[in-house]
């Protein structure tokens, strides 16, 4: 079902009943950008608050344009999963001239692609969905809460400016300038003309400037302290202008002036939009099932709820109160018993892999009124499609493991004990030997004795780096600049051997252990948070980006 701003507003009850009802939900998001040049790239040795502190700085400036959710509804009756899949186009307009004002950057890869996919830019500029933090929704109704009290439609000279929520009041006239003198005439006279010939109740005044429209209210006021009501307006194109109203009681005044401030109140619930979507999420407990879903999960906290701390550890509180129920689809496809059964975990493979054994197809229909999704043939990358996906690969892996079971379980529901390993744990993307972070304890800490980090000049080659290691068995490399690389011995045992060998004075390279490294980056951050530098792993050669396994002769 593809909700805009059009039919969000018809839609957001069924939306919330859907979440509510659900036994569990998944969800995607596609986004205008992946990494920027301020977190730098994935490393293979990143721990998890390393790849946090990447992801946290390079993914906040690029936005959500389109959120997936499909929530799935068993039926006892029928013995399957009923599914609701909802595609949602989202985007930040401002609600007011004193409203959040986003910025946002744009990846051209991610853009191309987008596109090649069919993505709707157009819709999701001019139809998606308004969406605000806690916070800025706070500020906002505070301040046109101030607004409302201060407001006093029969003071004289005093009176609220009409532009923006929170301008305050003005005490005493605005002196008139020369050049615009003629204006506020004319305007004055067509109020008269309006109140006179009594053909009308309203009359809609020629779009102006802020200044001009704060002219217009204190002249009118002036000139005609009762009998009309002012508000402005914007119309389609964006274009403000005052509406005069003709009123016929001090009770009629303030009836129009209530209704005025209801509308108010509105347009700012409209405002806040798809963030009620998220809370919904937020309060049903439910578990919400994604598909390597840590850049989804961190774009949603800091989109819907609050800017993203620098501790990790508040991260990580900050994920378990927003959702205490979290699985990731890619991790569980990448941890036994499946990892030995599923050769391609991207999304689109691993559903055809799980409709065939040893693994059964899940049981699943979408329901009534709903976009005809297919597991045969889709819209791969759009972002209720990809949800959909996510919740039948969950389905399948969920009923496999019932099959270790004696006797054997045909469904395994999502409440399940032989769910739960799988539960708040975050895949890791390219780390070498930490598969998740663990959002609900503590996380894993490989020893890496027989890791090291070397520098050394930009003339060297990957040959020049295996012949250094080729005495010890052997060394799989992993570049991170033209300068420098990591090395992971084949043979643990060598590690110490390798050290004081290679550790040598007068030397054209630097070699340390992992631990010292990363106690340097550490330090390095530190001080990098006070002077804003940007790091310098960013600039990699693509002919050095992937790993290289090197097996030499002992």
């Amino acid at each position: 079902m593809e909700i805009t701003r059009k039919n969000f507003k018809q839609r957001l009850n069924f939306v919330t009943e859907s979440i509510n009802s659900a036994d569990f939900l998944a969800v995607d998001g596609e986004f205008t950008g992946l990494d920027s040049n301020n977190g730098g790239h994935a490393m293979p040795f990143d721990t998890p608050e390393v790849r946090y502190q990447r992801v946290r700085q390079g993914a906040c400036d690029f936005l959500l344009l389109q959120f997936g959710i499909c929530t799935f509804h068993y039926d006892e009756a029928k013995m399957l999963y009923e599914a609701r899949p909802f595609n949602f186009y989202l985007f930040p307009r401002p609600y007011s001239r004193t409203g959040p004002d986003i910025r946002f950057m744009c990846q051209s890869s991610s853009i191309e692609f987008l596109a090649s996919q069919g993505f709707d830019f157009n819709k999701a500029f001019k139809d998606g969905i308004s969406y605000l933090t806690p916070g800025d929704e706070a500020n906002l109704r505070e301040a046109l809460q101030q607004k409302h009290q201060q407001f006093s439609q029969f003071s004289s000279p005093a009176f609220v400016t009409p532009d923006g929520v929170s301008q305050g009041t003005s005490k005493g006239p605005v002196s008139i300038p020369d050049e615009q003198k003629e204006f506020i005439k004319e305007i004055c006279e067509k109020v008269s003309d309006f109140i006179e010939k009594l053909t009308e109740d309203k009359l809609s005044l020629p779009s102006c400037n802020g200044f001009q429209r704060k002219l217009i209210y204190q002249s009118l006021r002036a000139q005609f302290p009762s009998g009309i009501h002012l508000e402005t307006q914007t119309g389609e194109k964006k274009e403000r202008h005052i509406v005069v109203t003709r009123i016929k009681s001090e009770e009629d005044m303030k009836r129009r002036e209530a209704e005025k401030q209801a509308a108010e109140v509105a347009d700012l619930d409209n405002a806040v939009g798809f963030t009620k979507v998220i809370r919904a999420i937020s309060q049903s407990g439910k578990l919400v099932v994604g598909h390597n879903m840590m850049l989804d999960l961190i774009h949603i906290l800091h989109q819907f709820f609050y800017p993203l701390p620098e501790s990790y550890e508040e991260f990580k509180d900050m994920c378990m109160s927003a959702f205490p129920k979290m699985l990731d689809t890619k991790l569980m496809a990448s941890t036994s018993p499946f990892k030995d059964r599923i050769m391609s975990t991207v999304l689109a493979d691993l559903q055809k892999i799980l409709e065939n054994k040893p693994f059964q197809k899940a049981q699943v229909e979408i329901a009534e009124k709903f976009s005809k999704y297919t597991t045969e043939k889709g819209p791969l990358h759009e972002a209720g499609y990809d949800a959909y996906l996510t919740g039948i690969c969950f389905i399948c892996m969920s009923n496999f493991l019932g099959t270790f079971q004696n006797p054997s379980q045909d469904i395994v529901p999502p409440s399940s004990p032989l769910v739960q390993p799988f539960t708040n744990k975050l895949f890791l993307m390219r780390v070498y030997d930490i598969p998740y972070l663990n959002l609900g304890g503590q996380d894993l800490t490989p020893n890496r004795d027989h890791v090291f980090h070397l520098t050394f000049p930009k003339e060297w080659k990957t040959s020049d780096i295996v012949h250094l290691f080729s005495p010890f068995g052997g060394s799989q490399i992993f570049w991170l600049n033209d300068t420098s690389a990591f090395a992971s011995l084949h043979f643990k045992e060598d590690a110490q051997k390798a050290l004081q060998s290679l550790r040598q004075p007068g030397t054209v390279y630097t070699i340390r252990t992992f631990q010292q490294y990363q106690h340097s980056k550490e330090g390095g951050q530190m001080a990098s948070r006070k002077r804003s530098t940007t790091s310098t792993e960013n600039n990699i050669a693509n002919k050095k980006r992937k790993s290289l396994n090197v097996e030499q002769e002992s």
